[in-house]
């Protein structure tokens, strides 16, 4: 098979890292619209797009030279290569997946838990972390608490979530659940402060009843300036079609070396020590992001082109990419707070909240919000799914401060 294409189609422009004009040129989106909910199922920029195309011309014309799935392996472990960009440590730490929520189910139904365990979690977890844990406490009769981390999102502090966590661990506790940046409000977690913390917790105890962090990271990956190892966290689940701008359809869970150890594999591999292992009539075993990779075939013109939206978004620079987004959405909650008949949700402070934006607005529904913003001002928002929802906005490298001061406007003249 030949390589998966890295680069523009031949007639596309010459791509310019350096300008963030020449970067949203390299997208398709169309310019009817101010594209504030672009993350949400990422439009592909062009390397991706010609990726994706180049892996779906060539099984269309050899389809029967991947068969079992086989060509996978080295495409799957060049994904891998590639996400170590932004989480560090090594490609065999990371098990790929369809997204964060196959990725959440994985891990979550495969953790080492017996009954009388506990699982702690927070009110503010989305609906697949939620109903992950559920479904796993049904089975095995573990235990689930939830602690609320705040009242106010919009008054929030580090502290104040740190010590309420930490005051919620038990001495039956063995997991804790979290998110980076909660999509309900758009608070972010001081998640390296609060692992730090934990190990504080685990200090006295034996390795096998040490305390451990997972997180649902789709928020905040690739749009903080932050590598997965550097948080402290024991397990980290995203998917790569948000704020990467990769392929749809694709995410990750990647665990430290010591942790993975702590899950069962609930869907057989296709990895090739799995394999070789089970036709020679033995339990399968293998490195344990390849061994955690469910197998079975999948959406390779996606997968394989994982690695394109790497070199795509590291290309601008991830600290580029993470300053441009927080200002436009310091910008917009700037903007916002200045509007009486709209209350800005999101903590001001950009230590405590990323790229997404939340607020609602006096005598409109957030769903209305979102569609009268798109109908009557061409600005694509949304509402978050959520019993209490919001009004939600999230700035990236496809919009301006221009965009977001039209989209300020719009928001205005919401009675």
């Amino acid at each position: 098979m030949s390589e998966i294409a890295t680069a523009s189609p031949a007639d596309a422009e010459k791509f310019d890292a350096n300008d963030w004009s020449s970067v949203r040129r390299q997208f398709s989106l169309t310019p009817e619209y101010a594209h504030f909910s672009a993350f949400m199922l990422a439009s592909h920029p062009a390397p991706v797009r010609a990726a994706v195309a180049h892996v779906e011309q060539v099984l269309d014309e050899r389809p029967q030279d991947y068969g079992l799935g086989m060509h996978d392996l080295r495409h799957g472990a060049l994904a891998r290569q590639a996400l170590t960009t932004y989480t560090g440590g090594t490609a065999d730490q990371i098990a790929l997946t369809d997204s964060a929520t196959m990725g959440l189910g994985l891990l979550y139904g495969g953790f080492e838990l017996h009954e009388g365990d506990e699982v702690l979690t927070t009110e503010h977890e989305f609906y697949s972390t939620r109903e992950s844990i559920r479904l796993r406490a049904r089975r095995d009769k573990i235990s689930v608490r939830t602690v609320r981390l705040y009242d106010d999102p919009a008054t929030v502090s580090a502290d104040a979530m740190i010590g309420k966590l930490v005051e919620a661990i038990g001495p039956r506790t063995k997991l804790i659940a979290l998110t980076w940046v909660h999509s309900s409000t758009g608070v972010k977690l001081p998640l390296r402060e609060i692992c730090d913390a934990v190990e504080v917790v685990n200090m006295p105890r034996s390795d096998n009843d040490r305390v451990l962090v997972a997180v649902d990271g789709v928020h905040g990956f690739a749009v903080e300036d932050a590598i997965v190892a550097d948080l402290h966290c024991d397990f980290f689940v995203t998917s790569t079609h948000k704020w990467l701008f990769g392929p749809r359809g694709t995410g990750f869970v990647w665990a430290q070396p010591d942790t993975w150890r702590r899950v069962r594999p609930i869907v057989p591999s296709f990895s090739k020590s799995a394999l070789v292992r089970e036709m020679a009539g033995k339990i399968p075993a293998g490195p344990p992001g390849e061994l955690n990779s469910p197998g079975g075939y999948h959406s390779y013109s996606a997968r394989w082109a994982v690695p394109a939206a790497v070199e795509f978004h590291s290309g601008i620079g991830l600290p580029r990419i993470a300053e441009y987004t927080k200002a436009q959405a310091t910008q917009l909650k700037a903007g916002l707070a200045e509007l009486p008949h709209v209350r800005v949700a999101t903590p001001a402070d950009p230590a405590l909240s990323s790229g997404i934006v939340c607020c609602s607005i006096d005598g409109v529904s957030a769903e209305e919000a979102a569609e009268r913003l798109l109908r009557e001002h061409g600005i694509s928002a949304g509402a978050t799914p959520y019993r209490d929802s919001l009004l939600r906005i999230g700035p990236s490298m496809v919009t301006t401060p221009e965009e977001v001061d039209r989209a300020v406007r719009a928001i205005a003249a919401l009675r």
